[in-house]
């Protein structure tokens, strides 16, 4: 199967990018899940592979259920360790980034990235890539940034001598980012990629018992009272929402990750095409955190440019809300009552 990514002209000039590169830094956007620490840590492996010393840097937190994997204790987080990533910024020859389309999604790390006089190279598959780059591998259709990853080392010729160092996090990723691969993922480039990472001797089930199954009972807790006490059900729109407040996500000692997949969950509903969550930020007053889950042909994204001030794809998309908690509450009933016609 053919699973090239770019024209072959392009591929020599990203070879030889990175030939010359003495210092090379690989960066995903702000709230990293599981493709953009996957592909990152993925990336880095191949290039040390090439003899090379990257560096991953993270704008922050990234959720304690990723943490297991390989190479995870290399990451530096801007948050944490600002002065030693501009440094790392300012003398980088190469930058990748990966798993965002805009500057701002790597939040304040993005003076640091746009300021770099490195060479900065794109890997992502979200809509309208934006980011200042020298070269674009820009496609929406891919299941995930680990995706195109991979199918770039394999153009590469490279993965034949690759481990399960690179294999592991590079289906972490692909998985996470398709729900267990139940959306985005009906395209036999996916299976084929699935079935080489296997013959890396990788354990799919504990990758994936690492990931759903490796939550605290908070997090349990938290998600009963999110289905039981919170859930909003409109059905005559075929739609649902939940409000989690900064006082609900201390009573529940919530952590980062504690709210990954919640939105998911309404979708069991027969009949339903679209679940939201609605999340105040825990440090910030007046955030709240947009989550949009769809079946079939819903336009996620659409609603979440046009009402949420974010993006996506087609069936998974996110955005933020600078207001009250019941101002979101209003906007979510807005949105769902303008796309009524899509919903039914």
């Amino acid at each position: 199967m053919n699973i090239d990514i770019i024209p072959q002209d392009q591929l020599a000039r990203l070879s030889q990018l990175i030939s010359d590169a003495e210092t090379i830094l690989i960066t995903c956007h702000k709230s990293p899940d599981g493709d953009a620490i996957g592909s990152s840590l993925g990336l880095a492996d191949y290039l040390r592979h090439l003899g090379k010393e990257p560096v991953v840097i993270v704008p922050d937190q990234y959720p304690d259920f990723l943490m297991w994997l390989p190479n995870t204790e290399k990451i530096i987080r801007y948050d944490k360790q600002r002065d030693k990533a501009d440094l790392l910024f300012k003398i980088a020859d190469l930058v990748f980034c990966l798993d965002y389309n805009a500057p701002s999604r790597v939040d304040e790390m993005e003076k640091a990235l746009v300021s770099s006089p490195a060479t900065r190279v794109l890997i992502d598959h979200h809509l309208n890539p934006d980011v200042p780059a020298d070269l674009i591998i820009s496609e929406p259709e891919a299941s995930s940034t680990c995706e195109l990853v991979f199918r770039l080392v394999w153009q590469m010729g490279a993965f034949p001598t690759l481990t399960k160092q690179f294999a592991v996090p590079i289906y972490c990723g692909m998985m996470t980012d398709t729900g267990g691969f139940t959306y985005n993922s009906s395209r036999p480039e996916i299976f084929f990629i699935i079935s080489e990472l296997l013959t890396k001797r990788i354990d799919k089930d504990k990758i994936y018992r690492n990931v759903y199954h490796n939550y605290s009972e908070s997090r349990i807790r938290l998600m009963g009272y999110v289905m039981y006490e919170k859930l909003v059900y409109m059905p005559e729109y075929n739609a649902a929402y939940y409000t989690l407040t900064k006082d609900e996500l201390k009573r529940f000692r919530f952590i980062k990750g504690d709210a990954e997949g919640l939105v998911n969950i309404p979708q069991q509903i027969k009949g339903l095409r679209l679940s939201i969550s609605l999340r105040e930020d825990t440090e910030k007053d007046r955030v709240v955190w947009v989550s949009l889950r769809s079946v079939d042909n819903f336009p996620c994204n659409l609603m979440a440019e046009e009402f949420f001030n974010g993006g996506g794809h087609l069936n998974a998309s996110g955005g933020r809300l600078n207001c009250s908690m019941d101002e979101a509450v209003k906007i979510v009933k807005d949105a769902i009552i303008a796309y009524e016609n899509k919903l039914k």
